[in-house]
């Protein structure tokens, strides 16, 4: 069976509601997620079940919970909660898996399924393969004897706070000393019930907006830096020393300066990974469309950067099998594997303070020491044809650089780079460039959507 009008990737399955998700679908993958989940590891019984603030949460909470229980599992429901808080609840309670109902970052009327497996990391390219197959071979639903039963957990935040407090990394007494003051934008997603908590814990001053946990987004829910305007003037409005905004899962994490400047996200993991490496050394891993200001970071503390295709479990699991220290994504997703091997927007947070508190300067001071790059995040309806001919048009027409073909084709040089892939949340495909001006990256932009345009 397909369902041609879903997104269905590393990153889960996606789609707008009522054109393509349905209550019907939902119910279909996550039996299915169940029956795998219990098949994958027949000793155990629980899955672990959460949904971000959506508006279309509650529905597809409600129908989720019932598929996992008809095929025989025991849901331990966490209610409203975060993708990396559901994550750290699937290894607490040694589950099968856990379902978060969440589209992240999309539009208000996206809503999907992420399917984490046992060891807390979203299922890989085969595990995933697995699961739907359930879908045509026939989902084994549970007899009236052995169908699941429904736990609550209400303190699997308060247990995410507890762990990321815990880290050595973290002076907390230090932090609550200094006393900062912070903007925060949840933009109405799950941040609301996770991130002022925590801040207060760090003894901050805390200014907030959008901290409601219903769902119905006041701008788009990208945390990236033209959507936060309202919080760059309550960062000036309020003399906070830094502001962080979140997206609806809250896996990802951005920031505004002092000066009330959105400085992209690529500077979340920059500035954790400084925090980081300034206590360990070893490896840093990201994907191939993050900032060289990853790089410039971690060159400052004689390490390298590994990167890894598009997608948090491959990152992940490249993490894993490197034994970095930290890693992430530079859409302001932070990787700690002494934490767990999630993206984690409140680890983020403490750790960026933590920077604040080693480092005299303020964030627009960090920022203007360290090299500058133009970066232009592009993307395009994808065309029917395959990528094959655009990525070798790109490679015939810069020889010079290093391809990477690892997800899609990333050229690079010394200075820049550009990445073209189709996109695993949208249907769309991604052009991204960097380079040390905007007209430098803009030149590599324009001749992937040249290339682009041509199959269309």
């Amino acid at each position: 069976m397909t369902d041609s009008a879903l997104m269905i990737s590393v990153s889960g399955i996606r789609g707008r509601v009522g054109f393509g998700l349905s209550p019907e679908v939902v119910a279909r993958y996550a039996s299915a997620f169940g029956a795998w989940a219990l098949k994958n590891d027949p000793k155990k019984r629980a899955v672990v079940l959460g949904r971000d603030s959506r508006v279309s949460g509650p529905l597809f909470h409600q129908v989720a919970r019932a598929a996992l229980e008809a095929v025989g599992a025991d849901v331990i429901d966490l209610g409203l909660t975060t993708t990396p808080t559901l994550q750290l609840a699937v290894e607490h309670h040694h589950a099968a898996g856990g379902l978060c109902i969440t589209a992240s970052h999309n539009p208000i009327e996206w809503n999907a399924l992420k399917c984490v497996g046992p060891a807390g990391l979203f299922l890989n390219a085969a595990e995933g393969a697995a699961m739907r197959a359930l879908i045509d071979d026939g989902i084994p639903y549970a007899t009236v004897d052995k169908l699941g039963t429904t736990h609550f957990d209400g303190d699997a935040i308060e247990r995410h706070l507890e762990l990321v407090l815990k880290l050595p990394y973290i002076n907390v007494a230090a932090i609550r000393a200094r006393g900062f003051r912070v903007a925060y934008d949840a933009c109405r997603g799950a941040g609301g019930a996770i991130i002022p908590h925590l801040l207060e814990l760090l003894g901050c001053e805390v200014h907030e907006i959008n901290v409601e946990t219903d769902g119905r987004f006041p701008r788009p829910p990208e945390p990236i830096p033209e959507n936060l305007g309202d919080l760059e003037q309550l960062v000036k409005d309020t003399g906070a020393q830094i502001g962080f905004a979140t997206d609806p899962d809250v896996d990802r994490l951005a920031v505004v300066s002092n000066e009330g400047v959105a400085i992209g996200e690529d500077y979340t993991l920059a500035f954790a990974a400084r925090v980081v490496l300034r206590h360990r050394k070893g490896h840093v891993v990201t994907n191939l469309s993050t900032s060289r200001v990853l790089d410039d970071a971690a060159a400052e503390y004689g390490q390298r950067v590994i990167r890894a295709p598009v997608g948090e479990v491959n990152v992940a699991l490249r993490i894993r099998e490197e034994k970095a220290v930290i890693g992430g994504e530079g859409n302001g997703g932070v990787i700690l594997p002494e934490l767990h091997l999630g993206r984690d927007a409140p680890l983020g947070v403490a750790l960026i303070l933590q920077m604040l508190l080693e480092d005299p300067r303020t964030v627009s001071q960090v920022v203007a020491a360290s090299p500058r790059y133009a970066i232009i995040k592009d993307k395009l309806a994808r065309p029917d044809a395959p990528l094959d001919t655009v990525y070798a048009a790109l490679k015939a027409a810069f020889p010079d650089a290093e391809a990477d073909t690892q997800d899609g084709l990333r050229l690079g040089w010394p200075d820049r780079w550009v990445h073209v892939r189709p996109s695993g949340t949208e249907p769309v495909v991604r052009v991204i460039a960097e380079a040390p001006t905007r007209a430098e990256a803009q030149k590599l932009i324009d001749r992937g959507r040249e290339l682009l345009a041509q199959l269309t």
